[in-house]
């Protein structure tokens, strides 16, 4: 039995809330946000509600830094705002990320799909936006693509886990979830009727849609052979599942039973009296939260704190599973459980405990859950190293 444990070295955050993700958490404490409404923006007549990068804010940023790249001339703003935030959680791991058992893995629903609109198609490929990143960062392996729906950033640490436990020449992975937003995708969710008019109200009982946001995410998961090799209070992934509830192509199954099976994988042999909070999808679409609910509660978990973080950031897509990963293991290291901005009447068809309020912990774990279009659901579970 393989006794490897696979634990975040480093990571990084670049949003508009902050550039760092020290500077994130810390919005996070003060209960700031960046959605606010967009009016004529991405040549889009309806006005929406997002999280988003000033113009120019990413190139301005990549500006400051970008002697250290590798063609940073050629790089599209995705690609920038990936590379800022890969290098980033590279120096904060301390890793020489030039070395063969370096690999990078992607994550992302889009990539630069808002290049289609762009004069003689210069539409990327996520493979080759892969590609480019890691010439950027000059990282000799082959990179890696994940784009799993909103599963997408959750399904990339999984890959990274797989790839760390059963292939040994590998010591490190790098996953980046990047995700800008376009008048393609906001359409798109436009047509799906599935935006709210007002900042997003996760699990509250009058939530009436989500809100789309921007943001880079990445995280240098490192193997060690034994819990002593790894740093006191280090987040540690402990397991991973995903699960197809095939039950439609945009939506939920109201029994949540594709979530359930994941849960249901991951809390094998596992106390669940150590769970400090689970940190759900939390869209704010009815059905959504209804579904997650009713997983919750089918697997017996409704009195765990659960909690949501799209009020704050918006639905990052690609990058959502990576970035709310880091800010619930930082939260989780400080013994803390965030607060589900702009719930203020919790209403689901399961009842939950919704963390209304951010609240100390004495738990030592929280759960993942990310579930997207085509029926995919997928749960994580992470735990704090002590020594």
């Amino acid at each position: 039995m393989n006794k490897s444990i696979i634990y975040q070295k480093g990571n990084a955050i670049i949003s508009p809330l902050g550039s760092s993700s020290k500077e994130n958490f810390a919005a996070l404490l003060n209960d700031q946000s960046r959605l606010k409404l967009h009016q004529q923006r991405l040549d889009i007549p309806e006005a929406f509600f997002a999280s988003m990068f000033e113009d120019g804010e990413i190139e301005a940023l990549f500006a400051a830094q970008n002697h250290n790249f590798n063609h940073a001339g050629k790089l599209s703003r995705f690609e920038q705002l990936a590379v800022m935030a890969a290098s980033q959680a590279i120096e904060n791991a301390g890793i020489d990320a030039t070395k063969d058992d370096v690999m990078l893995i992607l994550s992302s629903t889009k990539g630069d799909i808002d290049l289609l609109a762009a004069p003689h198609n210069q539409h990327k490929v996520l493979l080759q936006n892969a590609l480019n990143i890691n010439q950027a960062l000059n990282i000799p392996s082959q990179p890696m693509v994940v784009s799993n729906a909103c599963t997408s950033g959750a399904a990339a640490q999984l890959l990274a886990y797989n790839i760390l436990t059963f292939r040994p020449t590998y010591h490190h992975v790098i996953v980046v979830g990047t995700e800008l937003l376009s008048k393609f995708i906001v359409s798109g969710f436009q047509s799906f009727k599935a935006l709210s008019a007002e900042c997003c109200r996760p699990f509250d009982r009058d939530r009436c849609g989500l809100n789309l946001g921007e943001a880079a995410a990445a995280i240098v998961y490192s193997r060690a052979d034994n819990t002593s090799e790894v740093p006191s209070d280090s987040i540690a992934l402990r397991a991973g599942a995903i699960n197809n509830d095939a039950n439609h192509i945009s939506g939920p199954s109201r029994t949540g039973e594709g979530l359930l099976r994941s849960l249901t994988k991951v809390l094998q042999g596992f106390d669940t009296q150590k769970i400090a909070f689970i940190n759900a999808h939390g869209t704010a679409t009815l059905y959504n939260d209804d579904m997650e609910s009713v997983a919750i509660q089918r697997a017996g978990l409704q009195d765990v704190p659960v909690n949501s973080l799209k009020a704050y950031y918006g639905h990052t897509l690609g990058a959502a599973g990576v970035l709310e990963t880091i800010l619930s293991g930082m939260a989780l290291q400080r013994r803390r459980v965030l607060a589900t901005r702009n719930c203020q009447q919790p209403g689901t068809a399961a009842t939950i405990n919704v963390c209304q309020q951010a609240q100390d912990t004495n738990g030592s774990a929280f759960l993942k859950l990310m579930s997207g279009f085509g029926g995919v659901n997928a749960a994580l579970h992470l735990t704090l190293n002590q020594q």
